[in-house]
């Protein structure tokens, strides 16, 4: 049963980091017109930066060691985590607005280099990708339970 609960354990990453992703992704289409921020200037786009989650069963080479870790129970933590939030650095989209109280000595306003359009459709992937990983869990349920029903009769 150990295999079932690695995949639950990675598809459960998976629905951490996504739904990481969308909160991140949520905040950029909110601050899509935010001019003045407590730190000055215009908001910036954040990007969530993932990595894989180390194997404890994987050699430093790669190569699969079948041992067990530190427990003795032979379980991995692969999977996905997301390990921080970064600023995108693309310039800042400007506005000619002279009478804007924002704008520039040339009459240009600083606005976030967030494209709504983008983010929208950054955001349906999120949420297909959390879908997926939802499908997964309860596809290793329902093998789970077929499993079960195998051995009881």
């Amino acid at each position: 049963m150990a295999g079932m609960y690695d995949s639950i354990e990675i598809s459960a990453s998976g629905l951490s980091a996504e739904r990481m992703q969308m909160d991140v992704i949520a905040n950029n289409i909110a601050n899509a017109n935010t001019t003045r921020t407590p730190g000055g200037g215009p908001f910036k786009r954040q990007l969530v930066v993932f990595a894989q989650k180390d194997d404890p069963t994987q050699s430093p080479d790669g190569v699969d060691a079948f041992s067990p870790d530190a427990t003795g129970s032979g379980s991995s933590t692969a999977g996905v985590e997301a390990v921080g939030i970064a600023q995108d650095t693309s310039p800042d989209r400007l506005v000619f607005d002279p009478g804007n109280p924002d704008a520039d000595p040339r009459g240009y306003v600083h606005y976030p280099n967030v494209e709504v359009v983008k983010e929208m459709v950054d955001m349906m992937s999120a949420s297909r990708a959390y879908e997926a990983n939802v499908s997964a869990i309860q596809e290793t349920r329902a093998m789970g339970n077929a499993a079960l029903n195998l051995l009881r009769s």
